[in-house]
């Protein structure tokens, strides 16, 4: 098994962190999908989310949420 095969066996299904920004962005800001991608991850093969995760892991996707607070 390679280093791309073992990777893609430990990542989750979804690239979802919880800080969706798709109804005002074209791209969504938390995990770098697109609108339609984001639509329509449930329908789509493996082979396509493969391809999704290649582009948001090059592109710096997901990026985790930021909890930090503002300060008071």
């Amino acid at each position: 098994m390679s280093f791309s095969d073992n990777a893609k066996s430990v990542r989750p299904d979804s690239p979802c962190v919880a800080v969706c920004s798709t109804l005002f962005d074209e791209i969504c800001r938390g995990c770098g999908r697109t609108v339609m991608e984001v639509s329509n991850w449930v329908f789509m093969t493996q082979e396509e989310k493969d391809a999704v995760w290649e582009r948001i892991l090059a592109q710096g996707f997901p990026k985790p949420p930021d909890n930090r607070r503002a300060p008071k």
